[in-house]
């Protein structure tokens, strides 16, 4: 089993950052977090680093179902998408596997819930 998925566009790393943030919105995503990696690696390490950013997707209800489900799930939220320039103008955007990394959790419930996170991040990345 993967842990993420993945889908390569061809349009301005800009762009793509902006509808993957709406096409979250419309299953019922929100962001907490974003984290511009270029920018903290040249501001950390005065490296540069292709244009790299992780979105920290939550949504709410799945998220407090998980949580009443185990209790340290904390721990692996929220969904990471990261959205990364790739070669020749590409940007690549990966969303990681919740069934993968629930799996180290031995608990049923939240494996049912993670399914149902997965189908829709996944049909997030199809239809960008």
């Amino acid at each position: 089993m993967n842990y993420y998925f993945s889908k390569t566009i061809k349009s301005s790393f800009n762009e793509v950052v902006e509808d993957v943030k709406k096409a979250l919105s419309t299953e019922g995503f929100g962001i907490l977090s974003e984290i511009d990696v270029k920018a903290v690696l040249k501001k950390k390490l005065n490296v540069d680093f292709r244009d790299y950013k992780i979105l920290g997707a939550c949504n709410p209800p799945f998220a407090y179902k998980a949580l009443q489900a185990e209790d340290k799930v904390g721990t692996m939220l929220p969904c990471n998408v990261v959205v990364q320039e790739g070669v020749q103008g590409s940007i690549e955007v990966a969303a990681v596997n919740p069934v993968a990394s629930m799996m180290a959790i031995e608990n049923e419930e939240l494996l049912e819930i993670a399914a149902q996170i997965r189908d829709k991040l996944k049909k997030i990345i199809e239809k960008l």
